[in-house]
């Protein structure tokens, strides 16, 4: 049994395993979960510590209705071996705080800018991991590479001005297909023209609540371009275009988000999580 665990209590009739699973799994691997819904509380064991130390970024916010406390016995600190990262996704608890407040925010969830500020001081005092920086600038090098040559970056080296950037990034794109083909929201975005923003905001510390609800407008609209019919699937997949393996599914029904819309579909939907 993992060691890197955290305790929720207060928490709703209405929530099942399954709403805490979808909702702690952004946080990082969970390996079990333990749910008592006669004493309204559940254990979450994690993988790794910087997911349960991001999971603690949570306490206070409220699921399915009822406000959560989370706690720990122990203190968890993220462990960042310096390793570089090498081929495939990039597990989710080697994220930026501030970026899975993002995917939060895109799938639909709500988090209060209390918490998204909580993200944010978390990156500056932590860093972002090694791992994570290797695999944006990997990722950058290489589509650089593919699509404009040798020792060129697809998010800024061979552009000298902001408006030459983005008219330079959206006629590589056109021309490589780079984004239609991705199969990845870090691909998808860093090929697109607003791929220097996407960079700075994953590899720098320095950000506002603003940039976080920006990041998050980006990551739904590319979930939504791969989703719809003109973006080349069939329909919605339910598997994560954006976030890496590790990110949670996208399939709305997979998430107890409320909505409005009167075609979602009934009776597998609850209240908005909601984080404040």
């Amino acid at each position: 049994m993992s060691a890197y665990t955290i305790h929720v209590s207060g928490i709703s009739d209405a929530t099942t395993e399954q709403h805490l699973n979808d909702f702690f799994t952004f946080c990082g691997k969970i390996t079990s979960i333990e749910h008592d819904r006669e004493k309204h509380t559940a254990t979450i064991h994690f993988e790794k510590p910087s997911a349960a130390k991001t999971a603690l970024m949570l306490n206070g916010g409220t699921l399915d209705g009822a406000q959560l406390t989370i706690t720990s016995d122990q203190e968890h600190h993220d462990k960042d071996d310096g390793a570089a990262h090498h081929e495939g996704h990039i597990d989710q608890a080697d994220k930026p705080r501030a970026g899975i407040a993002a995917e939060y925010l895109a799938r639909g969830y709500t988090l209060s800018d209390q918490v998204l500020q909580r993200a944010i001081e978390l990156d500056k005092q932590h860093g972002i991991s090694n791992r994570f920086l290797s695999y944006i600038n990997n990722l950058d090098s290489t589509l650089g590479q593919r699509a404009l040559g040798p020792e060129k970056t697809i998010s800024g080296k061979v552009q000298e001005t902001l408006a030459n950037a983005t008219q330079q990034a959206k006629a590589v794109d056109e021309q490589k297909g780079i984004s239609k083909t991705a199969s990845d929201y870090y691909t998808r975005a860093l090929s697109s023209p607003f791929g220097q923003k996407v960079k700075a905001f994953y590899t720098s510390t320095s950000k506002q609540v603003l940039d976080i609800h920006e990041e998050a407008r980006r990551i739904a609209q590319v979930h939504k371009q791969s989703s719809s019919p003109s973006g080349g699937a069939d329909a919605p997949t339910t598997q994560s275009t954006g976030v890496g393996s590790a990110a949670p599914p996208i399939d709305p029904n997979v998430h107890s988000v409320s909505t409005t819309d009167p075609t979602a579909g009934s009776g597998k939907t609850a209240e908005a999580p909601t984080v404040v």
